[in-house]
């Protein structure tokens, strides 16, 4: 096989790779056009499911925005929360962040740039006034204190959120009929609620319910954070792979509710709308960034990421141009 066709194939794969992470992103909008086509039904508790998912965060627009903006006619960015939470943990606002995801859309070229910040990210947060963890801003005053630590850290309006549990993505798995996945290794793991080694599983190719494919998710006692990230990639595309399937159109109702059920946004239906543009333009580009630093520790002991200082610059110049903000 010649050089150009190998290079050709992997920038498909790059291309298809960074696809699935925008439908991983936004399953709300895919999800709800895609079924909306076979039933007015559908589209209508769509619309009822995610207006009930609607909370404003006191903001008519970011305190960096001279003016309001629109997903259809000016350049955004959305801030994804996802929540580690259960019965038996703090619920809502009290949760710390265990993912934040941070996309600025380009509504002339249809481009997204998707910057992962990690949980542990040593960052100022305004809302106690003192630097610590970035994921503990959520804890501190849930999304209004994330995105505003979000903001002072990129010096760049945030301007929606979408805040989602991880009961969203086990319901999503239970309503599809489970998903198979490889799992890499013997596990023992906890629950949603938290008891230890109720979820136990053997190396190999099976089909996972939503309890199991959450075990896979977020156990961290067998490799590295890093690999629990590619862990995490793989189940999501599975799922995404299953939910496009022909055979999941009819459990799409399931879904919806799975998702409505454990989301809250500041996005409000219409606005959401807006966002299918993006999809339907058919050459949209995706650039997924990264925040470079160390690991360090606290006074404490406790550890943290300590972000490198240069990168964060090039970081936040290279989003503001996206934005075309100063």
């Amino acid at each position: 096989m010649s050089s150009d066709r190998q290079r050709l194939q992997k920038r498909k794969r790059q291309k298809r790779k960074r696809r699935i992470a925008f439908l991983i992103l936004l399953p709300i909008v895919f999800l709800t056009f895609t079924a909306a086509g076979y039933g007015a039904f559908l589209y209508k508790k769509a619309e009822t499911i995610f207006t009930g998912s609607y909370m404003d965060d006191g903001r008519k627009k970011s305190a960096l925005r001279d003016a309001e903006v629109h997903p259809l006619n000016d350049n955004i960015s959305i801030l994804f929360i996802g929540i580690d939470e259960s019965d038996v943990r703090t619920k809502e606002d009290k949760a710390r962040s265990d993912a934040l995801m941070l996309a600025t859309l380009n509504v002339k070229d249809k481009s997204i740039k998707l910057l992962s910040i990690p949980r542990d990210s040593y960052a100022y947060i305004p809302k106690v006034g003192y630097k610590t963890k970035i994921n503990h801003a959520h804890a501190y005053g849930g999304p209004k204190a994330t995105i505003d630590t979000v903001e002072e850290l990129l010096d760049i309006p945030v301007d929606y959120y979408v805040r989602m549990n991880f009961y969203a993505f086990m319901d999503v798995v239970d309503a599809l009929g489970g998903i198979k996945f490889n799992v890499p290794y013997k596990l023992s793991e906890k629950d949603s609620n938290d008891r230890h080694n109720a979820i136990k599983l053997e190396p190999g190719v099976q089909e996972l319910n939503g309890e199991e494919a959450l075990a896979v998710a977020r156990t961290r006692h067998y490799d590295s954070d890093i690999e629990r990230g590619k862990r995490q990639q793989q189940l999501l595309e599975a799922v995404i792979k299953k939910a496009t399937s022909f055979n999941s159109i009819t459990k799409y109702d399931e879904i919806l509710e799975a998702v409505g059920s454990n989301m809250t946004t500041n996005m409000t239906f219409s606005e959401m709308k807006s966002l299918i543009n993006y999809g339907k333009s058919g050459s949209m580009e995706f650039e997924s960034l990264t925040l470079q630093g160390e690991d360090d520790k606290m006074g404490n002991g406790a550890y943290i990421y300590r972000l490198d200082e240069e990168d964060l610059e090039v970081i936040k110049r290279k989003l503001s141009r996206h934005l075309e903000v100063d």
